[in-house]
């Protein structure tokens, strides 16, 4: 069976109406299964739809989940682990891309705990321009809830030395490798 364990791979995330919205480059996976790809970088160069670039200012992991509506980027900052889940479809390979679609809501937990729902007003505001379907829209609201839970629960991919544990092992493996 095809792995992408141990490839370099570029993230791509797409809007309903099909356009590309953003892009990470150089993301090396560390673990490819049946439920979920895990990827990390460091100072990802990320390109945005309207060609502005940036580049990510500290480690990533990347949980993309392939059979649940989100994912999440564990950023790993100076004081702690942050979450930033994006309320998405499913992510899949393509042609040596990982792809899902961005649904616009996000939530945020912090280093401290504090959780926030972001983008909710960019989320309806898609909603009705792009049309999203009503089961698509229940699909999306029972993820936020699912989302909350995990968090409130403390289960994976919310597990701060899960994470810390996939960045060791990313300088593990990429230690002789130019990013």
């Amino acid at each position: 069976m095809f792995s992408l364990k141990r490839k370099w791979v570029i993230i791509q995330a797409y809007k309903h109406n099909e356009e590309l919205h953003r892009e990470w480059s150089h993301s090396y996976v560390l673990e490819d299964n049946d439920d979920y790809f895990v990827a990390a970088s460091i100072r990802a160069s990320v390109v945005e739809s309207d060609g502005r670039k940036w580049h990510t200012k500290e480690p990533a992991i990347f949980i993309l989940l392939k059979k649940k509506w989100f994912n999440v980027i564990a950023m790993l900052k100076e004081d702690g682990v942050s979450y930033y889940v994006n309320i998405a479809s499913p992510s899949l390979y393509d042609k040596g891309f990982i792809k899902y679609i961005d649904y616009d809501l996000d939530i945020k937990l912090y280093g401290d705990g504090t959780v926030r729902l972001l983008d909710v007003s960019e989320y309806r505001k898609h909603a009705e321009e792009q049309g999203y379907p009503e089961n698509i829209k229940e699909i999306l609201e029972k993820s936020v809830d699912s989302v909350y839970k995990l968090i409130q629960e403390k289960k994976y991919p919310f597990i701060d030395d899960e994470i810390k544990k996939y960045y060791d092992q990313f300088l593990k493996e990429t230690s002789s490798v130019d990013r």
